[in-house]
């Protein structure tokens, strides 16, 4: 979709293609200056394409502010394409020193000298266009320049990245930052993508997004302030009863966590009153261990009565979390699922028990968001969660149409859909989230969010508070990528929502 929205903001708005490059470049250099600082030593890889047209616009933009500027053209001068050709003169007309990667310099003591004394390098060798497989002197280029440790910028997306799908083709660009123009490409939110990508930043066009192709996209990117317009403030008269009551049906033996994780979520996303609902033996242990939250236990005898004492006043229900996988346990997310008319959020053993019966929950009582990890979808769909990875946008797309219900697939980018519409996709999360009970806290507040809202927007809020969460616990730990313990999640809920109020307009 990126190259047919960039003809059409050509072609029938009238923008040239030459000042869409110009534009690009500006913002990425932009970017570059802000995070490297002045009179760094930067190196230009530039192709002969567009995305390489881009890289000599950076080139440009950098020198104007300060930088030491070289550009390395993998490629001869007289293949550029036309407004790449035009930005090359222009960087050799401003005095801009230019080095040609000969054809045969694929050795690796002939690359190697050229990320010496440097601060960072911008590549902007191959963009959306690449159709088959890197090999030669490419990939030796892109081999050399990860193997130098270098800060990389990548223009658009990496090197060497499949546009659509994220997948590496032949070798990719390890890059620090991606700074992709107009919209984000649908490969770099894919779990694959995540370790190249780096910092993902977008990078404004000089024209509004929602034009031509860019009206039915593929996916939607939630930002901040996507949530912040969700977030409604409490009213001065708002009371506990009146601020949700979720009940979370979760906790078996040896996994009495998961229950206690995901109600915990769900107070400090905001509900007013939570109550785990259990069975007995499971309730006795948790009533020592708990203090704001209620139990309630669920007789073995008579769980569909037990079950719809527990439902009487309820907003929305939690399933799943530690439930276990036991016949008692999945005769509980039956009536659930058929009984219950009110929101469910569906996680965990939950799943579990709904595996290969995904197309049975288009006949659920009330709406449902069904929160997997790969591997739950997979059971989910009848295939493998490497199916499910090497196609997550396809593989969301199945489930939703198989369940008719509202789908949140985990990930590093998460999506969220619903059947018949774009996904949405969150990119907040941090890998301090690969922790155990990460995904139990994630469905107590997508409990607590779905009190005021639609479930596909309770997901993605919930999913982007969930990474910001993530994100203040490594600031407040000097940065650390592991050692988060899941119920220290949940404390840090309230700042991370409190910070998005703060810069409501």
């Amino acid at each position: 979709m990126a190259r047919a929205f960039d003809r059409y903001v050509s072609d029938q708005c009238g923008v040239p293609s030459l000042l869409l490059m110009e534009n690009a470049g500006r913002g990425a250099a932009l970017s570059i200056h802000e995070r490297l600082g002045p009179g760094s030593r930067v190196l230009c890889v530039c192709g002969v394409g567009n995305n390489g047209g881009d890289g000599l616009v950076v080139a440009r933009q950098l020198a104007c502010r300060g930088h030491s500027v070289r550009v390395l053209l993998v490629g001869l001068v007289e293949q550029l394409a036309p407004d790449a050709r035009v930005n090359f003169e222009a960087w050799q007309g401003v005095g801009g020193e230019v080095r040609l990667l000969a054809t045969g310099a694929d050795a690796s003591d002939a690359l190697e000298p050229l990320w010496h004394d440097l601060d960072a390098v911008v590549d902007g060798l191959f963009g959306t266009g690449l159709s088959r497989d890197l090999s030669g002197r490419f990939r030796a280029l892109i081999d050399s320049l990860n193997a130098a440790g270098l800060r990389v910028f990548a223009l658009d997306l990496p090197s060497g990245m499949n546009a659509d799908t994220g997948a590496v083709m032949g070798a990719a660009v390890r890059a620090s930052v991606t700074l992709t123009f107009g919209h984000p490409k649908p490969g770099l939110l894919t779990s694959v993508a995540t370790d190249f990508t780096g910092e993902l930043v977008l990078c404004d066009l000089g024209v509004p997004r929602e034009l031509g192709p860019a009206r039915e996209p593929r996916a939607r990117w939630i930002e901040q302030e996507d949530v912040r317009g969700w977030l409604v403030p409490r009213s001065r008269s708002t009371h506990k009863g009146r601020s949700g009551r979720v009940l979370i049906v979760a906790g078996s033996a040896g996994k009495t966590g998961a229950a206690l994780l995901a109600s915990g979520a769900a107070l400090r996303g905001g509900a007013g009153l939570v109550t785990i609902c259990t069975f007995a033996e499971v309730a006795k242990s948790l009533d020592q261990r708990v203090v704001e939250v209620m139990t309630r236990c669920i007789d073995p005898d008579r769980i569909a009565a037990s079950l719809d004492d527990a439902l009487e006043g309820v907003d929305v229900v939690v399933v799943g979390p530690g439930l276990g996988l036991s016949e008692a346990a999945r005769d509980v997310v039956d009536h659930l699922v058929w009984a219950a008319s009110c929101p469910k959020v569906l996680d965990a053993d939950a799943l579990t028990h709904l595996s290969r019966r995904g197309h049975d929950l288009v006949s659920a009582a009330g709406p449902c968001l069904l929160t997997p990890h790969p591997g739950e979808l997979a059971r989910l769909l009848g295939v493998t969660a490497a199916e499910v990875e090497a196609d997550r946008f396809g593989a969301l797309e199945r489930a939703c149409e198989l369940t008719r219900q509202t789908v949140l697939l985990k990930g590093p980018h998460t999506l969220i859909g619903e059947p018949g519409t774009p996904p949405w996709v969150t990119s907040a999360g941090h890998p301090v989230l690969a922790s155990g009970g990460s995904g139990d806290v994630l469905a107590g507040m997508c409990g607590a969010l779905a009190v005021d809202m639609p479930l596909l927007r309770a997901g993605a809020a919930a999913s982007f508070l969930h990474g910001q969460a993530a994100q203040l616990w490594v600031r407040a730990h000097a940065g650390a990528d592991r050692g988060l313990l899941a119920r220290e999640l949940s404390d840090f809920l309230p700042e991370a929502r409190a910070r998005l109020a703060s810069t409501r307009q």
